[in-house]
């Protein structure tokens, strides 16, 4: 009896993997070792943030190499490269034996088109993985430590597991210098901007309030004012809106930084995402990583917010610390350790910085979501009457903390000028320039766009507004749709101190889709995020306006 043999299953690579391997010295690699070359093809996947290589697992130069699943590897095209973390595809019609795949984002880092051959080679070890070690370990880093991590982590060179590890090392472990010395390492990072004028202002406010869209009236009011605001905002991350996903509403917020500056020089003022302006770089990748984990340590949100300021060419800076039972700070105590943490690394970093203590006890303004608040906005800026009073009075008492930088103005006499900015309308006509000069998107107040889709949540019993969760508001809003869908949100028909009764419609969900609703309508079912009881137990605050 003859034993039969058997042909072994046939590879669908094999043809392409046939004599494929290591490519001889090229112009991309004069002087090294011998690299291996691959078609490049883009996987359309966003990987957010974070540079992901795609290999099949029968392409030769994968097993010749010996790479492995979540492996650093070096791409190299064109005099560029990049580094990547290997992810292994089984799925020839997703990438070949002979192509490497690139995610979107290390796809558009590369900068060359698909099909063009590129070469590939294990990647040496980030050069400051000995200090992420110490820092693992608690051990303090010297300047040039963090000038080190933080180029590693411009240059992608950490994967998200080593960052994740860099950003859990520093949540509680930083001292102040520590947090001056990533402060300067994540400005150095990438480009800053001179604007070549004694005082360029800026507002910030650390986060956590939905609604909070005050930005978008301090810009036109000190802009109209003269003085030089070029504001680079954030995309929402974790909340329903950010700035930026707000003014794209009424605007283009992508633009490239030679607009921008055009913009900025001849209307004194911008309100654009940015993420075109390369300014510290190293945050962006940071954020990726912090956000969703909701580590939001105060060292690292002194390092993140100041960096993009001085990085931005701002010399004098209003912050906006909101405080309550819900926000991300709490009691003032808190509040004010926080304060003097951003004074001591400002102070180190030339930049003037007033810090203002404000009410976080609820949502401010009436719209939670992009449209939403761009319809808040505008009513404001039009002294439209159903504008809301506090995004109003909360705006002009920030804008006259920034004019109050003006040498030429008398301290207390901000807040005046500022109303009176708006209650004439210069206000209105600056932002409206602002507009028409990033590319109007035709916006309409009166009939803003908002997703048809409607759910009432309504008081459960009769009842003063004794508390309002800002946590809980927000999830609502971003399980209806926002920002991704920019009329999705809350409208809120009832604020702290109002008297209802049960049955009365505290707030109006809207969404585009049934299924974004059908999960808002889960959460509320879970809890509405207001808490009706008397007007004695709402939560006291003392607070600087």
């Amino acid at each position: 009896m003859h034993a039969e043999t058997l042909p072994l299953p046939s590879s669908p690579c094999a043809d392409a993997t046939a004599g494929a391997g290591a490519a001889p010295l090229s112009a991309d690699n004069p002087g090294g070792p011998p690299r291996s070359q691959l078609a490049l093809r883009r996987v359309a996947i966003d990987t957010w943030r974070e540079n992901v290589a795609y290999l099949h697992r029968d392409c030769a130069v994968y097993r010749a190499e010996g790479f492995q699943a979540l492996s650093k590897i070096e791409v190299r095209a064109n005099g560029r490269r990049i580094l990547a973390t290997v992810n292994v595809v089984d799925d020839a019609a997703l990438v070949g034996c002979d192509e490497l795949g690139l995610s979107e984002d290390a796809f558009a880092q590369l900068g060359v088109d698909n099909g063009h051959t590129v070469s590939v080679a294990q990647a040496e070890p980030p050069e400051s993985m000995g200090a992420l070690f110490r820092k693992i370990a608690s051990e303090r880093l010297t300047r040039e430590d963090f000038g080190a991590i933080v180029r590693d982590i411009a240059e992608h060179r950490y994967s998200k597991i080593e960052l994740t590890a860099f950003v859990v090392a520093c949540q509680n472990e930083l001292d102040r210098e520590e947090v001056f010395f990533l402060t300067d390492a994540m400005v150095a990072s990438g480009r800053r901007i001179d604007w070549h004028e004694p005082l360029v202002v800026d507002k910030h406010c650390i986060g956590g309030i939905p609604g909070n869209r005050t930005t978008m009236l301090v810009v036109p009011i000190v802009a109209a004012h003269g003085m030089l605001c070029p504001k680079t905002s954030s995309r929402a991350i974790t909340s329903p809106a950010g700035t930026a996903d707000t003014m794209e509403v009424l605007a283009n917020v992508e633009l490239p930084l030679e607009q921008l500056a055009d913009i900025v020089r001849d209307y004194r003022g911008c309100l654009a995402w940015g993420g075109t302006a390369h300014l510290s770089p190293a945050d962006d990748v940071l954020i990726s990583v912090e956000r969703p984990l909701s580590i939001d340590s105060p060292g690292q949100m002194v390092a993140s917010i100041l960096s993009k300021k001085v990085a931005a060419g701002a010399t004098h800076l209003v912050l906006d610390i909101p405080i309550g039972p819900t926000a991300k700070v709490r009691s003032m105590p808190e509040a004010q350790r926080l304060r003097r943490l951003f004074e001591y690394v400002a102070r180190r970093m030339g930049l003037s910085l007033d810090v203002v203590i404000t009410d976080g006890r609820q949502p401010v303004g009436n719209g939670v979501g992009p449209v939403l608040e761009a319809r808040d906005v505008m009513r404001v800026l039009q002294n439209d009457p159903r504008g809301p009073d506090d995004l109003r009075q909360k705006a002009l008492r920030l804008a006259g903390r920034l004019i109050e930088c003006d040498p030429d103005v008398r301290g207390g006499d901000g807040y005046a000028i500022a109303r009176d900015i708006l209650d004439s309308g210069r206000a209105l006509a600056r932002m409206n320039a602002i507009i028409a000069a990033q590319g109007s998107k035709g916006f309409d107040h009166n009939h803003p766009a908002l997703g048809a889709l409607t759910l009432d949540v309504v008081a459960p019993a009769s009842g003063v507004v004794a508390g309002i969760d800002n946590f809980q508001i927000a999830r609502v809003a971003r399980l209806a749709g926002a920002p991704k869908v920019p009329g999705a949100g809350v409208d809120l028909l009832r604020k702290l101190g109002d008297t209802v009764a049960a049955g009365e419609v505290l707030y109006r969900v809207h969404a585009s889709y049934p299924a974004d609703l059908e999960f808002a309508r889960q959460a509320c079912a879970q809890g509405i995020g207001y808490y009706l009881g008397s007007a004695e137990e709402m939560p006291k605050v003392f607070v600087e306006f």
